[in-house]
């Protein structure tokens, strides 16, 4: 097979972290794991942990912006975030069940703590719970910075509480009605 990422290399097979198959790119060392392997391999070995000790700073991780062709099947692959903190994708081909990382996107998802969790990552599950973080994050920013700090707090523990309140709906009305002790509407 030839590499889809950068077209030049080889997929020659290797073990990833020596441990399942892969098969890495000889000329821009990008990997492609077949999931099905990832995940015959995590059965078998259930409480494997991959080390976390990535001195990330020396780290070179490619990210491909553009569309991606998977090596087996030369099906467009569909491009999946690894979470809500990180805007890094992986590649993913739903033909074959192939997962392409380009150069250090596997020490990547060791470094987030996501290594364990590569075949999850390819569901919607995991993809909309990264959507409402995200939009979350996004939110929270605007408050943050429409509110100020002390004010968003205060905010924020009051919609708790009144959340929390059988008579919300009231409570809600009272809050918000101009003059709550007036007949005139």
């Amino acid at each position: 097979m030839n590499c889809t990422s950068c077209h030049n290399g080889e997929l020659k097979p290797t073990f990833l972290e020596g441990e399942f198959r892969a098969h890495y790119c000889t000329s821009c060392g990008g990997n492609w794991i077949l999931i099905e392997d990832y995940v015959a391999w995590k059965e078998r070995n259930p409480n494997y942990v991959f080390s976390e000790n990535i001195s990330f700073e020396e780290l070179e991780v490619s990210d491909t912006k553009k569309a991606l062709i998977c090596p087996s099947s030369g099906i467009i692959m569909r491009k999946f975030r690894i979470s809500a903190t990180n805007e890094h994708r992986i590649d993913y081909s739903t033909k074959v069940g192939g997962v392409w990382l380009d150069k250090g996107e596997w020490e990547l998802l060791k470094n987030e703590g996501l290594a364990g969790s590569l075949n999850a990552m390819l569901t919607n599950f995991w993809q909309a719970k990264i959507k409402q973080n995200t939009a979350t994050s996004h939110f929270s920013d605007i408050y943050l910075e429409k509110f100020g700090e002390e004010n968003y707090q205060k905010a924020k523990e009051f919609r708790q509480w009144l959340n929390s309140q059988d008579q919300k709906a009231d409570l809600r009305a009272y809050i918000l009605a101009e003059d709550p002790y007036s007949a005139d509407r």
